[in-house]
């Protein structure tokens, strides 16, 4: 198996309520009624940002990840960071029109209104454990696409990994057949 380099080098006085405490609550973005999570301002601070990925990193170190795919755009950075660490490749979802090759296309509804996600249609094979991820699961319109489109390729298996999940939001159901869903925090 594959491990992760440094994964353990935790430091002691850093712990989950203080990468929670530097997660900056913006209220009525986009749209009024909306409380956004900005995860900008944890992954700003050294400390907190190495906290998050040897967490997420030490979840995922023996689960066999060939391929990490990272959801636009807040999604590339940790998902890439997790890829790097766990030896497995990177594959981005980006919005349409982004992508200079041939690409697998998915609609979807978020909480506040339309989009799609696309893949290049040679960026997993069958073979490929797959971990997919993203900055936050609320509703599971994205994700819900994402997951759609890696199952074009039929993988091996898929995990889905987020940083934030919004348990009242009810997403999970969206994500059915992912084998396995992790989120660190969750409120």
């Amino acid at each position: 198996m594959k491990n992760c380099v440094t994964c353990v080098q935790k430091t002691k006085k850093m712990n989950i309520e203080k990468v929670i405490a530097s997660i900056r609550n913006v209220p009525d973005f986009p749209k009024p009624g909306i409380l956004f999570k900005d995860i900008t301002t944890a992954m700003k601070d050294a400390e907190v940002l190495r906290f998050i990925v040897d967490d997420l990193c030490e979840y995922y170190k023996d689960k066999g990840i060939t391929k990490v795919v990272g959801v636009e755009s807040r999604g590339f950075v940790l998902g890439s960071i997790l890829a790097y660490k766990l030896g497995a490749g990177f594959v981005l979802l980006r919005k349409p029109g982004k992508l200079p090759a041939e690409t697998f296309r998915v609609d979807y509804e978020l909480e506040y209104g339309v989009d799609a996600l696309e893949i290049h249609k040679d960026a997993i094979d069958e073979t490929d454990v797959v971990l997919l991820h993203d900055d936050l699961l609320a509703t599971g319109g994205s994700a819900g696409a994402a997951l759609k489109l890696i199952d074009m390729f039929h993988p091996k298996s898929v995990l889905v990994s987020f940083l934030i999940e919004l348990e009242f939001l009810n997403g999970r159901p969206r994500l059915q057949g992912a084998e396995d869903i992790h989120a660190l925090i969750k409120f």
